[in-house]
């Protein structure tokens, strides 16, 4: 009783934040009761049903007509590298460390993974950086705005994801950010990630960095084909993952009920 009581009262009791999981658990139970379900992950769908509703994206605004790629490398600082770039915060399921050991393997100092914005939940960010500083160049968040022309700095978007309940469960929006703005999308057979990439971009085992670096030196050696995988990356995100795509199911769904 007394812990019950801490944890409803103190600033930082468990019970006072609305992800604990006993709070989950009741809202899971109320579900059935929905006039319509959407969920954007096939491990969602075998859970709980529902329409497939990905997360989309902003295509006008992630629009890589304009931005020149020279123009925003300069502007962050970025000219002088080969930009690997992880456009969000890094956690553990995030296989940033992978990427971080390929780049051990490769030894390459021109390569730098820039992390944008970072962690706000702990010091990961920092214990990345201890060990692997050499190869991690990070920028300060920015807003939602600011994005497309941070993103079209990068040479490759990684999304390393590694094998876990909550990789699998996820639909990662940095997969969109590199398909939107036609950049070489280098990341791991976890998940929907397959399908959402099909065949436009780089797909490699999770949690395997001698694979990663291989993908690298793929990459980099055969830029034109880079590119035109980058171009139907973009294709395939204005016909299945841009927001006018969400509103045409959504569209449908609300007509329904």
């Amino acid at each position: 009783l007394k812990q019950f009581v801490r944890d409803i009262l103190k600033k930082n009791g468990a019970l006072r934040f609305p992800d604990h999981p006993l709070y989950l658990q009741w809202m899971e139970s109320l579900v059935s009761r929905a006039n319509g379900i959407t969920i954007d992950t096939q491990f969602l769908q075998d859970r709980f049903g529902g329409v497939y509703l990905p997360n989309g994206k902003d295509t006008a605004m992630f629009d890589p007509e304009k931005y020149n790629p020279e123009v925003s490398r300069e502007r962050y600082g970025l000219a002088k590298y080969r930009v690997l770039m992880f456009p969000g915060a890094p956690r553990p399921h995030k296989g940033v460390e992978d990427v971080l050991i390929a780049l051990d393997q490769l030894n390459q100092q021109d390569l730098k993974l820039v992390i944008v914005g970072g962690s706000p939940y702990d010091d990961y960010d920092q214990q990345l950086i201890q060990k692997w500083g050499r190869w991690i160049i990070k920028l300060p968040k920015c807003p939602v705005e600011i994005m497309p022309e941070v993103v079209a700095a990068a040479h490759i978007v990684v999304v390393p994801q590694r094998d876990n309940v909550i990789a699998r469960a996820q639909f990662p929006l940095k997969l969109t950010d590199g398909m939107a703005m036609a950049k070489p999308v280098l990341s791991t057979r976890v998940g929907d990630i397959p399908e959402i990439l099909a065949e436009t971009g780089y797909l490699v085992d999770p949690s395997c960095p001698q694979q990663i670096a291989a993908q690298i030196q793929l990459i980099f050696a055969d830029v034109e084909q880079a590119r035109e995988r980058g171009r139907k990356a973009r294709e395939r995100c204005l016909e299945k993952y841009s927001l006018e795509a969400m509103a045409s199911t959504l569209s449908e769904l609300i007509s329904r009920l």
